[in-house]
């Protein structure tokens, strides 16, 4: 995986992004939920224009946007499309893999399910915070692998995106099919290729 990877349109990486293994120092997990969102949709930050908040969306892809939502959970978006396009996806949902215990001690769960099944709930499993806006993701502590094994050709659904009032109809969320680690509510069986 290199930049080029993220220099695609944001819908193909949301895609392709769903059974790759994300990685954040010693907690990991694989990638079964994203949202796509681009400049030209009023759900995206980038849609009033540039600020200092949301200055990374312009620049080149493969970055770390984290903002806080709420002003209290920190949330995960990788930088799209080349630079000037203002484009990213959310990384909503992982089935943790490695770091399970500190993970449990981050979030005060033990539930398996429930550690990474929101994009609030990933970011503070994997210890991600206002400090990585702007990370390089092909940077320590980050480490992303495209999909191996089983999840090489994983099946991915579609659906309207979630905890968003604006544009929420768009069918922007794809989902690892029937994932039990995937955020509710559980998207539609509408399979994509």
């Amino acid at each position: 995986m290199n930049r080029s990877y993220f220099a695609r349109s944001v819908h193909e990486v949301a895609h392709d992004l769903i059974g790759c293994r994300l990685a954040v120092g010693p907690t990991a997990g694989i990638v079964v939920e994203a949202e796509a969102y681009e400049a030209s949709d009023p759900a995206c930050h980038a849609y009033i224009g540039k600020t200092t908040r949301n200055e990374v969306l312009f620049g080149p892809p493969g970055y770390a946007y984290v903002y806080l939502s709420y002003g209290i959970h920190s949330l995960l978006n990788f930088v799209t499309e080349p630079e000037g396009t203002a484009s990213a996806v959310l990384v909503r949902a992982l089935e943790p893999t490695d770091g399970i215990d500190l993970m449990r001690e981050r979030r005060g769960q033990e539930r398996l399910e429930a550690l990474c099944s929101g994009p609030g709930k990933l970011a503070e499993a994997l210890g991600v915070d206002l400090s990585l806006n702007r990370a390089d993701l092909f940077q320590p502590p980050f480490e992303l692998d495209e999909p191996t094994g089983e999840w090489a050709g994983v099946e991915v659904v579609t659906g309207p995106r979630i905890g968003i009032t604006k544009a929420a109809e768009l069918p922007w969320r794809y989902s690892a099919a029937r994932n039990r680690f995937v955020s509710r509510p559980w998207p539609g069986l509408t399979t994509t290729v």
